[in-house]
């Protein structure tokens, strides 16, 4: 693998890539808390299958920069970050893979960019429109939830989260996944990554930003879901995903044009960590 500095908008942006130079694109994209080593288990399966693998350490996240401010975070600027990623390695049109926050960002890339993009993946995280119309009408989504509403909270959440070399962060990790998703050296990286500084406080106000722009009316209450996805889309999404309830995926694949959903019964929110090499024949089959 190789590391990259990459200056987008005006942040850098650490990137790791592998794979030959002039195989087909493939960008991963990360969610909260993990940084580029959350697709350890994908990215040489991908390079081995041919594929230019581009993994950035999103904006907030372990060797990336870190602005300050919530508004810095909206989705409109990660939407932006990722566009920039294209436009640096030459990618007209790319293969967009994201996973929780990732996969977010990579919906949202989809709706606004649609040209941009040659096929989209979607590991555990419903369309935009689909998130909303749950939180707002669905109680049990609502109660999942919970912990978006303790990280609009200032500096708590930080204090709660970091105390004891980050106890509660790994725990939050290793209580969400199944009894073998991360090894207590999994948890040295990730450690590692949200020791670096203001990380922590930049990876919450991806939750923060989103919060605000809610309460802006970005996000109308009153908006049935509709915006399509054209983009040919495929989404994985482990069963036991103890945030997410699994009555969005179908909704959310139906507002795709060519959309498939692929259910794993057995794996958690962490499904590319659980399932991953039935994850990587999956991501090898609809990307090639």
């Amino acid at each position: 693998m190789q590391h990259h500095r990459l200056r987008i908008q005006d942040i850098t942006l650490h990137v790791v890539t592998d794979g030959p130079s002039d195989g087909p694109s493939v960008v991963l994209l990360h969610g909260f808390p993990e940084f580029w080593y959350g697709w350890r288990k994908q990215i040489p399966a991908l390079a081995q299958a041919g594929f230019r693998v581009i993994v950035p350490d999103q904006r907030g996240y372990n060797l990336s920069d870190k602005p300050r401010g919530v508004a810095a975070y909206d989705i409109e600027a990660l939407v932006r970050d990722v566009i920039g990623v294209f436009d640096h390695f030459g990618l007209e049109r790319a293969r967009l893979v994201g996973h929780d926050w990732g996969a977010t960002v990579a919906w949202t890339v989809a709706i606004q960019a649609p040209e941009r993009l040659e096929k989209l993946v979607i590991l555990n995280v419903p369309h935009p429109d689909i998130m909303i119309h749950f939180l707002l009408r669905d109680p049990i989504q609502r109660r999942k939830s919970w912990y978006i509403f303790l990280f609009q909270l200032p500096f708590l959440p930080e204090w709660l989260l970091s105390r004891n070399d980050f106890r509660a962060l790994a725990k939050i990790l290793v209580q969400s996944g199944r009894r073998n998703t991360f090894y207590e050296a999994d948890l040295m990286e990730y450690k590692r990554a949200w020791a670096q500084p203001r990380a922590l406080t930049a990876m919450l106000n991806w939750y923060r930003a989103a919060f605000h722009r809610a309460l802006r009316g970005r996000w109308s209450p009153n908006r049935r879901p509709s915006r399509p996805v054209r983009v040919p889309t495929r989404m994985l999404w482990g069963k036991h995903d103890i945030a997410l309830n699994i009555e969005m995926a179908r909704p959310s694949i139906e507002l795709c044009e060519r959309g498939d959903l692929i259910v794993f019964p057995e794996a958690t929110h962490w499904v590319q960590h659980d399932a991953a090499d039935e994850v990587n024949r999956h991501l090898i089959e609809f990307l090639g």
